[in-house]
């Protein structure tokens, strides 16, 4: 296991531009819709879709019953969402809602949250434990493929906050976080087999100390020195890992092998969720929260909830799309 506290990482100031002027409550699963040229995702707490086109910063949101915790694209058109109380199939924006199952959690306490499509078309949900009083977070997977009947499987589960899905450009390395366990892991990925095996952790950060503020003492790269916990996470097509860190005010690249790359400056406290898109494959995008934050902090940040963009050399892993 390696930690970036090994590592002497770079500080990447780069030029974030929100992508709207609109802020959202607390924006999540960004992906980019290479065949639209447009960017998705959603704001939980908001209980809304939306989808920006980014070269007219203008951006039409769908608002839903309850929350949605996360979205993909599907090869036949349309939308899978992936909400508090079941995943849905949406053939066209704004049309019919289709239920594909339910998953088997208490809507009481636990919701969906982050998710994504593996390379063959499954939708992958993780969940959160919202009272974090009994580690109720799983990772399931939904495989619809072919039109057959949906086959849910439990990957992982004793979890407070799952988020952070991704896979390694090779399809052989799946990760997966715990949020407020400060904790990415990693196992191997048997595609075909829809099977992970040989966890490991592939970080471990240091915990949020008790008595933090938000605007307690810098470090000397300036950003806060608690380092955030690990949200939402992308992969670029050299294999690095990309996590927002909320509450850290970045995000981290981290290598294939663990180490801590380079550490990228956010214009708010909480990062949410990155994605990779735009034409080349090479815009930044990261959403960001704005929900149950201070007003002393968003006086401070008056951009939280923004979801921003910024350039950056290695382009990103085209968005996986659900296959039914």
């Amino acid at each position: 296991m390696t930690t970036p506290l090994q590592t002497t990482p770079q500080t990447l100031a780069l030029d974030w531009q929100p992508v709207c002027p609109d802020t959202f409550q607390l924006g999540e699963s960004p992906f980019w819709h290479p065949q639209e040229q447009t960017l998705y995702w959603v704001d939980i707490p908001g209980q809304k879709l939306c989808r920006a086109n980014v070269y007219m910063g203008t951006v039409d949101s769908w608002d839903m019953p309850c929350e949605p915790g996360c979205i993909a694209p599907a090869t036949s058109g349309g939308l899978v969402i992936a909400r508090r109380d079941g995943v849905f199939r949406a053939r066209e924006w704004r049309g019919a809602l289709e239920l594909i199952t339910t998953l088997p959690y208490d809507t009481a306490a636990v919701r969906a949250n982050d998710g994504k499509c593996d390379a063959l078309g499954r939708f992958w949900v993780g969940t959160i434990d919202e009272p974090k009083a009994s580690m109720a977070g799983a990772l399931y997977s939904i495989d619809c493929r072919g039109g057959r009947t949906p086959l849910v499987t439990q990957h992982a589960g004793d979890a407070l906050t799952g988020n952070g899905l991704g896979w390694s450009p090779d399809g052989r390395t799946t990760y997966w976080s715990d949020t407020p366990n400060h904790v990415i892991h990693a196992w191997d990925f048997g595609v075909l087999a829809n099977g992970l095996s040989a966890h490991r952790i592939f970080q471990q950060l240091p915990p949020k100390p008790a008595d933090w503020q938000w605007d307690a003492p810098r470090g000397t790269n300036g950003l806060p020195a608690y380092r955030g916990r690990p949200d939402g996470a992308a992969v670029d097509v050299e294999g690095n890992y990309y996590a927002a860190m909320f509450e850290g005010q970045r995000i981290c690249k981290f290598a294939p092998d663990g180490r801590l790359l380079a550490e990228i400056p956010v214009p708010a406290m909480c990062p949410t969720m990155p994605c990779l898109g735009g034409e080349d494959g090479k815009a930044l995008y990261v959403t960001t929260a704005r929900y149950k934050r201070s007003a002393a902090e968003l006086a401070a940040f008056p951009l939280s909830g923004s979801v921003f963009s910024t350039r950056v050399d290695v382009p990103g892993l085209p968005v996986n799309a659900f296959a039914d």
